[in-house]
């Protein structure tokens, strides 16, 4: 919680929900992660937060970018970034998105599966490709380990195939799970991707990059590793399996810049007890998963909450949101504790929720608008 926010939300008490986003610290993220790894490209993801204010200042720093679909070309194009500073990273794509992509200047993208090899193939002729194995993501709060990526063994035939489709095989890319906080994940990484180099290799192939994704975590409940921690665990990685020849490093993070740059204020719409005897309030949110916390899903995310009636006495909860849909519950599990003092209208803040919030939020599902932006 930035001292910038806390201003903002004081002096100008917007209608809640908001999302209020303090750009300098999206700055700070992307230059600290750009100075602990100066030879490392960094690719914004920007699916966890497509905001014009966040692009155009990345684009100014001179960071590159993983686009997710056509749409999200079409914004980073927008923002001023060339077309040869954005990656089409998504390993699901029509064929006409892709040759749109093309057609604009993007030369990089990611597969994960011979079919998507054909649609390179045909409408990306000559284009850089990367292609991503599947990884297991123990010890990340947010997995990305079943829908997306191949076996090694079928990434390296697929390496193989795209040469010979006259693709230019540059890469090899995974994904160690979003909030990630186990850091040997990357060593298993790595270790699994200098495997599929030194077999592609034998195979007359000379790979040239290896996109270490995302994963860097921002601050939710849970403790996780510090940035440099982080950093640290790829270099020591990345030098064990790769010696004295290093490939060019790729990242792509998302959460890692947007999460902890920005604050959702919320307010408290009504708090009740199901029984006499139920000992935990329901507290209810005018924000909840249709309006941006999706990330709540199974618990996954847990975020941090300030109340104005932080400091006092305090009792279990269960957070919910506004609308007249049952698994709109935030927390049931994670054992939330608020202040006993907490009262129907107080305005709340939910902590860190820069990255993957606005953008999940439904048009307006019950009649319930998207929380309002702000880019300070």
């Amino acid at each position: 919680m930035s001292d910038k926010i806390t201003r903002f939300l004081a002096e100008h008490r917007p209608p809640t929900p908001c999302l209020v986003v303090d750009l300098d610290i999206v700055a700070d993220n992307y230059r600290r992660l750009r100075d602990l790894l100066p030879h490392a490209r960094i690719f914004y993801a920007v699916k966890a937060n497509p905001a014009a204010e966040i692009l155009s200042l990345l684009n100014r720093e001179e960071s590159s970018f993983d686009a997710a679909s056509a749409r999200e070309i079409d914004q980073c194009l927008a923002a001023g970034a060339p077309p040869a500073r954005i990656s089409f990273g998504n390993t699901i794509k029509k064929q006409s998105d892709i040759a749109a992509a093309y057609e604009q200047g993007v030369r990089l993208f990611a597969f994960d599966s011979a079919a998507e090899l054909e649609k390179l193939a045909a409408a990306a002729p000559g284009a850089a490709v990367f292609c991503r194995i599947i990884m297991a993501a123990t010890g990340a709060d947010w997995p990305q380990s079943r829908k997306f990526g191949c076996e090694v063994a079928m990434a390296r035939d697929l390496l193989i195939s795209a040469r010979d489709r006259g693709l230019d095989p540059y890469g090899v890319s995974f994904h160690v799970g979003s909030q990630q906080r186990d850091l040997s994940q990357w060593d298993i990484a790595i270790g699994k991707t200098a495997m599929l180099f030194t077999a592609l290799n034998e195979a007359g192939i000379e790979l040239g990059a290896v996109n270490l994704g995302g994963g860097f975590p921002a601050r939710y409940r849970p403790q996780v590793p510090s940035l440099e921690a982080s950093v640290e665990a790829i270099t020591k990685a990345m030098t064990r399996h790769f010696g004295n020849s290093l490939p060019e490093m790729i990242l792509e993070p998302g959460r890692g810049i947007a999460g902890d740059a920005g604050v959702i204020g919320a307010e408290v719409v009504l708090i009740s007890r199901k029984s006499y005897d139920d000992e935990r309030r329901w507290v209810y949110l005018d924000i909840g998963r249709f309006g941006g916390l999706a990330e709540v899903m199974d618990e996954c995310i847990e975020y941090r909450i300030r109340t104005p009636r932080d400091g006092g006495p305090e009792g279990p909860v269960i957070l919910a949101g506004p609308t007249c849909d049952e698994v709109d519950i935030l927390y049931e599990r994670a054992d939330y504790r608020l202040p006993l003092a907490l009262e129907v209208g107080d305005r709340i803040e939910i902590l860190s929720t820069g990255a993957y919030t606005a953008t999940y939020a439904s048009v307006g599902f019950n009649g319930f608008a998207p929380p309002r932006e702000f880019y300070i």
